[in-house]
């Protein structure tokens, strides 16, 4: 897939036309909104102070495309993207998520993006230093005596209160001193050969490696996260590392060690900045179910959702928003909104929110043409994933083009006698098709079966015809 960050609009309907049919208007604000940040960046320093997004509402039923188009967009572009849901907020003061964390979420998509830039440049070195590593637990040279120091830890008993072993801060195996002789240094250099051309990929050894944080979730903790202040990593820092054992693969172990070697041979300090950096200029926050706090709504809670987009209203405008990694101004970053708008509409907004979303973009409704396309056009297409599942079995399956039509013609009529859930009817109606045939596929032996509209009638038109059924059921 194109993943060059200077895309032309066209490229970029393009890379999403593969994916989603339809919504051309949609592709187009999007695509746009995305070129117009490259514009900005290529403008004097004064000038691009003064441009800003201009953020979209995206309005629509469910299952049209609009989460689809936010989702394929952080495939397309390198830009930190997070989608959010507007209901899991809260107004200051009530339990819950304050919009802020938007921010800091964004921020450690970026610091994902730049630690893997930075990751590549020094790969070459960190697999050379893993691959040393793994040697020297699969050859190890003769250990150095050392002396025992007899000087007391005066940190000993206050780590004893913290819980934690004195003991697991003395150096571990792999790193201790060690004589190495010409015989081991030639069966280690013999050794390395091997594991890069892949001979003992397979072979398990046992490591140690540094144990991952566990997050503590806490009242407290979400406060502390307000002011940008992450308690985990507070309380992390009073701990010494520790190291856990495991047994893995060679090529398992490679991938660890590299991970460790990689961190140590980058500046976390310069991943940080650049990636606040990144996130202020080229963000992407997609805010889903943004009809669900209008105060008309019947449909979420009676709990301060007018507050909610006061909260969301200085941000969208353009704020500082403090995280662990800094200051993060808001006045760049590209919000997308959406909502399906069918109890309440835009206009219900408080009237600054909605001058904040210029750009207005209302997506079709699927049509029995759509429904067919969608089945076999995109590079994702639902036809084209059952195939490939089923051939895991050895069973290939064909569907003729009368299929197709008569299962998207039940699919639209089902969205319009019942509730309207676009193209995610066809996950029901498909599983509903094929459902004996998964069960059975495991015991088929190179079976070949076409799917007919005789077929389809058969296993589905019944349940359509029954609209109760069709309710339940489909």
């Amino acid at each position: 897939m194109m993943t060059k960050e200077d895309m032309t609009p066209r490229e970029i309907v393009a890379e999403l036309d593969k994916y989603i049919v339809g919504q051309t208007m949609a592709k187009k604000s999007v695509a746009v909104a995305l070129r117009n940040r490259q514009r900005r960046l290529k403008v004097t320093e004064d000038m691009q102070k003064e441009i800003t997004p201009k953020n979209l509402l995206m309005i629509g039923a469910t299952g049209v495309g609009k989460t689809e188009i936010a989702r394929r967009l952080a495939t397309i572009v390198q830009a930190p993207f997070i989608k959010v849901e507007a209901t899991k907020f809260t107004e200051v003061g009530y339990i819950g998520r304050d919009v802020e964390s938007m921010v800091r979420d964004l921020v450690e998509a970026s610091i994902q993006i730049v630690e893997k830039q930075q990751y590549s440049n020094v790969y070459t070195q960190a697999e050379r230093n893993a691959i040393e590593r793994i040697v020297k637990l699969l050859i190890p040279g003769i250990k150095k005596e050392k002396k025992q120091s007899t000087t007391a830890n005066p940190f000993e008993s206050m780590f004893k209160n913290m819980g934690v072993d004195p003991n697991q801060l003395a150096p571990q195996d792999e790193e201790v001193e060690e004589e190495v002789t010409e015989a081991i240094s030639t069966d280690r250099e013999k050794m390395k050969q091997q594991i890069r051309n892949g001979v003992l990929d397979e072979r398990e050894l046992t490591i140690q490696v540094e144990s991952q944080k566990k997050a503590m979730n806490s009242p407290m903790g979400a406060g502390l996260e307000q002011m940008g202040i992450d308690l985990n990593e507070t309380l992390g820092a009073l701990r010494p590392k520790s190291k856990i054992k495991r047994t893995v693969t060679v090529k398992k172990a490679i991938d660890l060690f590299i991970q460790e070697e990689s961190a140590k041979l980058v500046n976390s300090e310069d991943i940080h900045s650049m990636a606040v950096d990144l996130a202020q200029n080229a963000g992407i926050i997609f805010i889903d179910e943004f009809d669900k706090i209008t105060s008309k709504n019947q449909n979420s809670g009676t709990v301060s959702r007018e507050g909610v987009q006061r909260d969301i209203l200085p941000i969208v405008e353009g704020s500082q928003v403090s995280t662990k990694y800094g200051p993060v101004q808001t006045d760049h970053i590209l919000f997308i909104a959406s909502g399906a708008f069918h109890v309440s509409k835009p206009s219900d907004l408080i009237p600054e929110l909605q001058g904040r979303f210029p750009i207005r973009v209302e997506l079709d409704d699927l049509t029995k043409e759509d429904f067919v396309k969608i089945l076999t056009e995109p590079n994702n297409a639902l036809l084209k994933q059952y195939i490939a599942m089923l051939e895991t079995e050895n069973v290939k399956i064909t569907f003729t083009y009368e299929s197709i039509e008569r299962l998207a013609e039940i699919a639209y009529k089902v969205n319009q006698e019942t509730d309207n859930i676009g193209a995610r009817r066809l996950h029901t109606i498909l599983e509903k098709l094929l459902e004996d045939l998964l069960f059975e596929a495991p015991d088929m032996q190179m079976a070949d079966i076409t799917i007919t509209e005789n077929y389809v009638n058969e296993k589905i038109e019944h349940i359509v015809e029954d609209k109760d059924l069709s309710r339940y059921i489909l």
